[in-house]
């Protein structure tokens, strides 16, 4: 599965972004997607997932209510909007998917990584 993420940039503080990952290369029949982010220094975090329904979704208590994860299964492309961004939400964010039939936060479910985008939010 291959995977690709668009839609990060640089916002202010307050703003919102929406970014989407195309997957190709395989049927995604029954595939969790979800998005995880690394900031400079620190180590790769779970921020949202979404089970192949669209029923079940995760979300790191840090982008709860703020942030929205979807999924349109007939592109095979999962989303994550963000609004009322903070600086603290500066990260290259990756998109994956795993054939897992839930939703999950364990990098561990996931299989396959897309390249990652910038977000950068200014102060």
């Amino acid at each position: 599965v291959q995977l690709q993420a668009s839609g990060g940039g640089l916002v202010q503080a307050g703003g919102s972004l929406r970014l989407s990952c195309a997957a190709s290369g395989s049927t995604l029949s029954n595939y969790l997607m979800g998005w995880f982010r690394q900031a400079p220094g620190k180590e790769r975090e779970f921020v949202g997932s979404i089970s192949w329904t669209g029923r079940l979704k995760y979300y790191a208590d840090s982008v709860k209510g703020r942030f929205t994860v979807s999924r349109d299964n007939a592109k095979n492309t999962v989303y994550l909007q963000m609004n009322s961004l903070k600086p603290e939400d500066t990260a290259v964010y990756y998109c994956a998917v795993g054939p897992y039939m839930g939703a999950s936060s364990s990098p561990a479910d996931f299989g396959s990584w897309g390249q990652g985008t910038q977000v950068t939010v200014s102060s």
